[in-house]
């Protein structure tokens, strides 16, 4: 077989696996696949705020916020959120 047989035969096979993916997409509801993998999150109204830290407790927010792959900010208001109510 000739590597131009060969190279349409692959592009007919990506061809017929591109259109059974588009069908199966088409025909499911991804809304349940969505919801069940989390990636839906409650949209909260924000306000920003300003406060002023000392560098020490920021280096600390920014190294424990990198350990989970976020930043010191978003880690910060992790932290009030999960204790504000103790207080």
């Amino acid at each position: 077989m000739t590597r131009r047989k060969q190279d349409s035969k692959a592009v007919r096979r990506k061809a017929v696996r591109r259109d059974l993916q588009v069908e199966e997409f088409e025909r499911r509801d991804l809304g349940e696949d969505i919801r069940a993998a989390g990636g839906l999150r409650p949209i909260r109204k924000t306000l920003p705020t300003s406060i002023v830290l000392e560098q020490d407790l920021i280096d600390k927010l920014r190294k424990k916020a990198a350990k989970r792959g976020l930043g010191y900010q978003t880690m910060l208001k992790v932290i009030v959120r999960e204790h504000v109510d103790e207080y």
